[in-house]
């Protein structure tokens, strides 16, 4: 049986005693989105380096850290060069969600973010994720439980809503408020759209007009253009990047200069793309052993040489492939 620890804390004050620096470290943050299977420590690394403010860990189960689940360990293992770091849990019992947070709480993250908005369907059948959003009533008692058991800044990340028969993305925002969040990234997108169309900035607009939180923008940013687009649009407290960042770290560069008003960078050198793709194998592979590192390496590879020459050749060698001297002498003077 979990027995709560709960700490008794005027919830709401807490929250808005916070700003976007105190949270984030900085007063307009561009975050690295977490992504199962993608934002591990190898990526976060080299995202960070390229201008990424804060990195979000992926999301991490509070059943699997009840039982111990030896998966689960790894994935909240981060360096110092990342900080400050966020580190995202996932569950639907508030209790249980409190008390993993409470546990994982001092291992020197900035902040714990909750998970509200993951539209795969194993989470969504286990009422996890974004059929949360179907029950805000519960949304509200996890938050509520979770700030009551850590000191950290509470964040939830959410959709615009379930599918276009439930958008409440503004009324779902204030219950997270009234709960004592002290901020919110809102993706434009309903849980239905999955990553598809194209995400709805106006209802970001709408939850930064209904909360006194800071609100963080995403969906839809892939160049520094859409950056600055998004900040003067719904006037977001912040940028959250996700696909947009697969197989192009240097986006964040690129965002700080175009959010700056400065001369935006030239894109990467396909020596750049060729020296980032085995820089990011070999951290992948102290990090985490050739086998398992060489076979997570394909999908970026396939996203570092989207559109260039020979991209589908290449993605089909980096199939064969299964050490990391293989994938060197691969791209040893390769013409990507």
């Amino acid at each position: 049986m979990i027995v709560s620890n709960t700490i008794n804390k005027p919830l709401k004050a807490v929250a808005a005693a916070r700003g976007v620096k105190e949270i984030y470290g900085c007063d307009f943050p561009v975050i690295l989105a977490p992504m199962a299977g993608i934002t591990d420590l190898p990526f976060r690394l080299l995202c960070r380096e390229q201008g990424a403010d804060v990195v979000v860990t992926e999301m991490i189960s509070a059943k699997a850290l009840y039982y111990g689940n030896r998966n689960t360990v790894p994935l909240m293992r981060f360096e110092e060069e990342e900080k400050p770091v966020g580190v995202q849990i996932f569950g639907s019992d508030p209790v249980l969600m409190g008390e993993q947070a409470h546990r994982i709480e001092d291992r020197g993250f900035a902040f714990i973010d909750i998970n509200m908005g993951c539209p795969v369907p194993k989470i969504v059948n286990n009422h996890e994720g974004s059929s949360l959003m179907l029950r805000p009533d519960l949304a509200g008692r996890i938050v509520e439980e979770v700030v009551r058991q850590v000191s950290l800044p509470v964040t939830v990340k959410f959709r615009k809503g379930f599918d276009e028969d439930h958008v409440n993305a503004p009324q779902f925002a204030r219950i997270l408020e009234e709960a004592g969040a002290s901020a919110i990234t809102v993706h434009g997108r309903t849980r239905s759209q999955y990553y598809g169309g194209r995400a709805d900035w106006d209802i970001i607009r709408r939850v930064k007009e209904t909360v006194s939180i800071p609100v963080i923008g995403n969906g839809d940013i892939f160049s520094g253009e859409d950056g600055v687009r998004m900040r003067d649009y719904t006037g977001c407290d912040g940028l959250m990047v996700g696909r947009g960042a697969r197989g192009n770290p240097w986006l964040f560069r690129e965002l700080q200069a175009a959010l700056a008003g400065e001369t935006l960078p030239e894109r990467p050198s396909k020596e750049e793309v060729v020296a980032m793709v085995l820089r990011q194998t070999r951290l992948a592979a102290a990090c985490k052993g050739e086998y398992t590192a060489i076979r997570e390496m394909r999908k970026h590879v396939a996203w570092y040489t989207a559109g260039m020459r020979g991209a589908a050749r290449m993605r089909e060698a980096v199939n064969q492939v299964s050490s990391v001297r293989e994938i060197e002498e691969l791209f040893a003077g390769e013409k990507v």
